[in-house]
């Protein structure tokens, strides 16, 4: 009877041993953890250069704009940004 209970629970750790292996096998978390961390190392190495591709974006879109509320105050007459009519009507 031991032995019987002693050969099932060495099965059992046999069988838990091959299930865990074949795990790490199909999952492989050591290359994923790698993985993870070189991810995390390029986007920080990069940090600087997409920062300053932002800043150039984010001042385009501001000079873009700015040159787009000078033309609608070019065109607008009731605009008081426009100077002409002012002037004239003095």
């Amino acid at each position: 009877m031991l032995r019987e209970t002693l050969e099932m629970n060495i099965k059992r750790l046999i069988d838990f041993l091959i299930y865990s292996k074949n795990f790490l096998i199909r999952k492989n978390p050591l290359k994923t953890l790698s993985n993870s961390i070189v991810d995390g190392l390029k986007d920080f190495l990069t940090m600087k250069k997409k920062l300053k591709m932002a800043q150039y974006r984010l001042n385009y879109h501001r000079h873009q704009l700015h040159k787009m509320e000078q033309l609608i105050a070019e065109n607008n007459e009731h605009s008081f940004l426009k100077g002409k009519n002012l002037n004239e009507t003095r």
